[in-house]
């Protein structure tokens, strides 16, 4: 497919596009808006990066243009995202689209005023971003109806299993018309996605842009094998190398990485962190400043390892292992964007032999070795087995999670339920389901 002017969309969608200077679609939008535009429902593998927030949103502004103002309360498209920067980063693409035409764009997020949120949400809204917890905050206080919404999209919807949204899903879908469009895009496919497509979607279309675990072809990538303690000098020696260069630190816990973030001031290095335990309005703060290039270090967990768009970073560096093997690919897909280059740099101790393994199984391939000696399964052993022992198991390759909140713990949710086999009709929204909800 040549260009967007192919596809049928709205003639302000077409001039919006053209005006940034986007004429080609990419595969993930070219394979899927044909079929959107045609109202089927879609079940979407690609990672971030690749154009989704368009694929989807696209074709759902298409079907909004020339209706009359939406009622009070009422939700015409609703998208689902599990971050506050996710959620923040699809509304900004989909305004950038709507600037010349009265299509009202609305989101909700943890952490931002509610009751502003009300107030909005009372004059009615042509597409609502959400994350889940808020969104059940609203519903339960009645500031909105989604008895007329025809369109759901849940994006990154396997980090929102993972992050334990399941029981918010199911009680959010209860509210919504069976005749709805229903959009699932992923950029991994475990077992609970087919399930929760299987229950959610009505047959869907299947589209794939990338394999999963695939790696842009521009990123560098490599590994230093080192020792806990010196992790953070060499890191330092590793920035040195490339001033003025935006670079994106990731750690495991919240705790971790408030006190690389201060040791990293205190080097004299530009440098904030964002993670859950940081108020909406320091998260946007920091964001910008890095965005910007007010500051050249974001030291983040996993809540900022998908979606996030910023296209200077150039450097990424894994100073701790991720826990779960996909999150390396969505951790280092922050750099190498819009046709640039990017170089990625894993810092492994041995207590992180395993989850180095698990990541390169799911990559297919060794990540080369830029530093150090890759440790014997006897050397690396006795840190291995301590390190389990402290997180209460867990088996490399798997996905793990861990509890919320507390010094020196992941940046996570509380550990989530299987996806039920046995569950009502589709489209009927599932049980209610009990357990902690999570305001993102």
């Amino acid at each position: 497919m040549d260009d967007f002017s192919t596809l049928g969309l709205h003639a302000s969608l077409l001039d919006a596009l053209a005006s940034q200077g986007f004429t080609k679609p990419t595969p993930i939008q070219a394979q899927a808006i044909p079929h959107l535009m045609k109202g089927r429902d879609l079940m979407g593998i690609a990672q971030t990066g690749t154009g989704k927030t368009a694929a989807f949103g696209l074709p759902i502004l298409h079907a909004l243009m020339g209706l009359q103002r939406p009622a009070p309360k009422t939700v015409r498209a609703l998208i689902l995202a599990p971050t506050r920067e996710l959620v923040n980063q699809i509304s900004e693409t989909l305004r950038s689209f709507t600037t010349a035409t009265p299509v009202r764009i609305a989101t909700v997020v943890g952490g931002a005023s509610i009751n502003r949120q009300v107030v909005t949400l009372a004059r009615g809204t042509d597409v609502l971003v959400a994350t889940p917890g808020r969104l059940l905050d609203l519903l339960e206080r009645r500031s909105l109806t989604l008895e007329h919404t025809q369109h759901l999209v849940l994006d990154e919807a396997d980090q929102m299993l993972d992050l334990g949204f399941i029981h918010a899903l199911r009680k959010i879908a209860r509210h919504l018309p069976a005749g709805r469009q229903t959009l699932l895009f992923s950029a991994t496919m475990p077992k609970q996605m087919e399930e929760l497509a299987a229950t959610y979607l009505r047959d869907p279309i299947r589209v794939q842009a990338a394999p999963p675990g695939q790696v842009a072809e521009r990123i560098d990538q490599g590994v230093y094998f080192v020792n806990q303690g010196d992790k953070a000098k060499l890191l330092e020696s590793l920035l040195k190398t490339h001033p003025g260069e935006l670079a994106l630190v990731f750690g495991r816990t919240k705790h971790g990485s408030d006190k690389l973030t201060k040791l990293l001031d205190a080097w004299g290095f530009s440098v904030t962190a964002i993670h859950g335990n940081k108020s909406q309005s320091q998260r946007e703060r920091a964001l910008a400043a890095f965005r910007a290039g007010n500051v050249e270090i974001l030291v983040a967990t996993d809540v900022a390892a998908r979606g996030l768009d910023i296209p200077a970073v150039r450097h990424v560096y894994n100073y701790d292992m991720p826990n779960v093997p996909e999150n390396y690919v969505h951790r280092i897909g922050r750099t190498a964007r819009a046709g640039k280059d990017g170089r990625a740099v894993a810092l492994c101790a041995p207590a992180e032999l395993d989850e180095l393994r698990a990541v390169e199984k799911t990559l297919k391939e060794p990540i080369p070795v830029l530093g150090g000696t890759r440790p014997s399964n006897a050397e690396a052993g006795p840190a291995i087995k301590a390190a389990r022992a402290s997180r209460g198991g867990g088996t490399a390759g798997k996905p793990r999670t861990a509890p919320t909140g507390g010094r020196g713990k992941p940046d996570s949710a509380k550990p989530k339920p299987a996806v039920s086999a046995k569950r009502p009709a589709r489209r009927t929204g599932g049980a209610t389901g009990g357990g902690q909800r999570r305001t993102a």
